[in-house]
């Protein structure tokens, strides 16, 4: 059983959708979201990443910064860029990208089923990444960060949402830089919305967390804190809904900035321990599980993980856990990859040519190329009570922060 709930969004008037709409607070560094939101007062980066309108070399977990993003939410409030529903709502998002269209369905989560494990996870949290949000949440008073939640399609969901979507015009439907579409419903008929809340709490049905442990994490550990003055909206966190025949998971690859000490042909020795070796003249995309490219010295290679290499458990038959118990681990003595500062993680969305310029320039020594996990894989991981390791998915289209934003008081 999942419980959701309508609430009333925070969103921008219609003609400033395309403006306020921005990339997730967590995909672009303070440098790269001050020149995003250039020339733009509208931009939501200046509540999510609110450090570009403080001087340079702020510390961006200070508490100015959260009380910036406080002074310009309500400064967007203020000038009438956004506007609070009059009524709980639900709301249907559909991104196109390339010609693939993804639809959910906007609505708020219970803090009591992620807390109880109903709202399933496959990734561990980093505190100091959860204490972000949580002051950021807590200043505002707003969830602005959506958590992205899969779900196994429910047929009488998927019939409701195409016939709101045919029948009805969407408040929101603009393009915005990076080629995506956006088109936002607003579902305001009780009976409507009475059903989807019915639907959703059949006993069978779960949802798991595909993008987004952080925020969900933070939203949780800001509701605990309130226990003693908790607010009725709290109680729930902002969430979108996909069915999973619709999601689409893209490679997440790894870039490590030496080889620990060896020379490229020892480096290449040990390789040849775990894995078949073999040249290639272009760039490797693995088509296949336990078939992974590598970048080292100019050139690609194609690495095949030899038989008995990987176990075939839900965890253990993972590339990215054959790459790090053969590889990352035992020869490059990278042990936990959530901590070291010698490997960095490069979504697929940036390709394999960010591969190449990353050790092309000297800043990474070697690069790998993973093959996707499968919305299955991480079903059943989350369905086993264990979780992946760290960096293993990564979801495009992304859902747009400030297109509806949750306050929570």
């Amino acid at each position: 059983m999942a419980i959701i709930a309508p609430f009333k969004a925070l969103r921008p008037q219609a003609q400033y959708a395309r403006q306020v709409a921005s990339k997730p607070y967590d995909v672009l560094n303070s440098k790269e979201a001050k020149v995003e939101a250039q020339g733009n007062p509208n931009s939501f980066l200046h509540v999510t990443k609110s450090e570009i309108d403080l001087p340079e070399g702020t510390d961006i977990h200070s508490a100015e910064v959260y009380a910036k993003a406080k002074e310009n939410l309500y400064a967007f409030l203020q000038r009438e860029v956004v506007f609070q529903e009059a009524k709980p709502c639900y709301y249907i998002y559909q991104l196109v990208m390339n010609g693939r269209s993804q639809t959910g369905l906007v609505c708020v989560s219970s803090i009591q089923d992620y807390t109880t494990g109903q709202i399933k996870k496959h990734e561990l949290t980093r505190p100091e990444k959860e204490l972000d949000r949580i002051n950021h949440i807590k200043t505002t008073g707003a969830q602005t960060g959506n958590v992205f939640l899969a779900y196994r399609d429910i047929p009488a969901v998927s019939h409701l949402v195409g016939k709101w979507i045919s029948e009805k015009t969407p408040v929101y439907d603009f393009e915005a830089d990076d080629q995506v579409r956006h088109t936002v419903w607003v579902i305001n008929d009780e009976p409507v919305i009475a059903q989807i809340t019915a639907l959703f709490g059949q006993p069978s049905i779960c949802t798991y967390i595909a993008d987004g442990h952080h925020r969900a994490a933070s939203a949780a550990k800001v509701r605990s804190e309130l226990s003693t003055t908790p607010t009725e909206a709290s109680a729930y966190f902002l969430t979108t809904l996909f069915p999973s025949s619709q999601l689409h998971i893209m490679d997440y690859n790894r870039v490590v900035k030496d080889l620990n000490g060896l020379s490229e042909a020892a480096f290449l020795e040990r390789l040849g321990e775990s894995f078949t070796i073999t040249p290639s003249t272009s760039a490797v995309a693995p088509g296949f599980l336990h078939e992974f490219g590598m970048y080292l010295g100019g050139k690609w290679y194609t690495l095949q993980a030899k038989p008995g290499t990987y176990k075939n458990d839900p965890i253990g038959v993972l590339d990215v856990t054959v790459l790090q118990e053969r590889l990352l681990a035992p020869i490059l003595g990278i042990d936990d990859p959530r901590t070291n500062t010698r490997i960095d993680f490069v979504g697929g969305i940036r390709g394999l040519g960010e591969l190449e310029s990353r050790v092309n320039s000297g800043e990474m020594a070697v690069a790998f190329s993973l093959h996707p996990v499968t919305i299955e894989q991480l079903f059943d991981i989350a369905d086993s009570g264990q979780v992946m390791p760290p960096k293993s998915t990564w979801f495009e289209p992304k859902l747009r922060d400030g297109l509806l934003t949750h306050l929570i008081y």
